[in-house]
């Protein structure tokens, strides 16, 4: 089980859960003493806010602020806020339990890999019904496991055998491409893992659960450490480059929930794993690289990798036919100048799918941004020399013209999504500690779980 989660309820303390309009009532209903003592700590029930409540024992219970909407958050400081140790149950009517446990499980999370110890956190028995809930955290925690990971320990190898090792914990079949046979069918990944001396794999999952079911491709950009290739990236920029996998963890995580929640669909998941380094072998600027899809893409610059990673892996997906294909990465400092850590870029080429996809990031709190496909800016990507530059020469709209590039290879008839995501924590916030973030893994869940419910998108520019 999840760190934080417990299946015992023995000794367990009730947590309530209040907001600011119910808390007349819920402080009334309270012991004399125990309503003076919270009425005395000021608490106004905002969301994330709590309070212990004491008993003639000691210790009776505590209360939590939802704040005036309901979300996962509110319960995400609990696990290091309460009693190290101490174990919890929700009160009835406290609040949505799937949100509770979902919040508490991600806000339990630490990395464990090289760090060992630390306060233990308190421990919340699941609620009845929040299964969907703790399988969700699973996979997000999973997929923070690999964002925060040292490069020298996941490298392209680690990476495709992660997906290897998903596929086969749930039915699924992982096939890895390297060598001759990567060169061959995915030229552009080859090229941008030349110079590192491991060497550049694609992992290609494949899950079916309904023959019928439509087929759902996910691309994921999986560079495990880029330094920029000899368009090298100063200190500062290279610092968090192990987390330049986060795409491909997200996909992953998205992969896991859907086999684990049995969706009728046909899965297919692509991850490009590949480290952008620097030898005698790396591709150089201005170099012209061949892709799967045939097209030559002038190399204006080495640090621009992960979409030469993506075009291929695009193709392919296309080749296969998929009613819906969502690409993600940690693409370009663009989009997090125009829309900050938290918000990751969407940009997409059909107008049913945007909507059901942002409808679905607002409903599980999980949230993104539309940014347009502007055609006024594809001339941007022409080069004297090949059939597009993999960079525009303007120092501006550069998560724009970034995904204009991977719009040359997706036919205007193939329902796609491209989402440029930081996958990274800045600093500790509730439910959401430091370090590597699955982004976008929530809501692409649930849009894949609205499309066995109907979902067939029309064509829209």
């Amino acid at each position: 089980m999840l760190e934080g989660l417990t299946a015992s309820t023995t000794a367990s303390l009730q947590l309530h859960a209040v907001r600011p309009d119910g808390l007349a009532g819920f402080l009334a209903g309270l012991q004399d003493s125990a309503g003076a003592f919270v009425r005395a700590t000021g608490f106004a029930a905002k969301a994330g806010e709590w309070a212990l409540l004491p008993g003639p024992d000691g210790l009776a219970g505590a209360v939590v602020g939802l704040g005036t909407e309901t979300s996962a958050w509110s319960y995400g400081g609990l696990p290091h806020a309460l009693p190290a140790g101490s174990a919890w149950r929700l009160a009835p009517g406290a609040g949505d339990a799937g949100l509770a446990a979902l919040g508490w499980a991600l806000g339990a999370y630490r990395p464990r890999l090289h760090k060992a110890g630390g306060r233990a956190p308190a421990l919340l028995h699941p609620p009845a019904g929040t299964a969907a809930a703790v399988m969700t955290a699973e996979a997000i925690c999973a997929a923070r496991d690999l964002i925060n990971a040292p490069a020298a320990d996941l490298g392209p190898a680690e990476l495709a055998a992660a997906a290897v090792a998903l596929a086969a914990r749930h039915g699924g079949t992982c096939e890895v491409i390297a060598g001759a046979a990567l060169e061959q069918d995915f030229p552009a990944v080859a090229a941008v893992g030349r110079g590192s001396p491991r060497a550049p794999r694609v992992a290609v999952l494949r899950w079916t659960g309904a023959a019928d079911g439509p087929l759902v491709a996910l691309c994921g950009k999986g560079v495990c450490f880029d330094t920029g290739g000899l368009d090298l990236k100063p200190p500062s920029s290279m610092l968090r480059m192990k987390k330049d996998m986060g795409g491909a963890a997200a996909v992953l995580a998205v992969a896991e929930m859907v086999m684990r929640s049995a969706l009728p669909v046909r899965l297919l998941v692509l991850v490009g794993a590949v480290e952008n380094a620097i030898s005698g072998d790396a591709m150089r600027p201005l170099d012209v690289l061949r892709t799967r899809k045939g097209l030559k893409v002038e190399v204006g610059n080495t640090d621009a990798e992960g979409r030469l990673v993506l075009c291929d892996l695009l193709t392919y997906a296309v080749e296969q036919g998929p009613a819906a294909l969502v690409d993600c990465a940690t693409l370009t400092g663009a989009a997090r100048v125009a829309l900050g850590p938290d918000l990751p870029a969407l940009f997409c080429n059909n107008d049913a799918m945007a909507t059901r996809l942002l409808s679905a990031a607002d409903a599980a709190q999980d949230p993104m941004w539309r940014l347009p496909l502007h055609d006024g800016y594809e001339s941007w990507l022409d080069s004297p020399f090949a059939e597009l530059s993999n960079v525009s020469q303007k120092p501006m709209a550069g998560a724009i013209t970034a995904a204009l590039f991977l719009r040359r290879f997706v036919p205007p008839d193939v329902p796609w999504a491209h989402l440029d995501m930081y996958a990274w924590n800045d600093a500790n916030r509730p439910g959401r500690p430091e370090g590597g973030e699955a982004q976008c893994a929530r809501a692409l869940h649930a849009m894949i779980a609205n499309m066995t419910q109907g979902f067939h998108p029309a064509t829209s520019a």
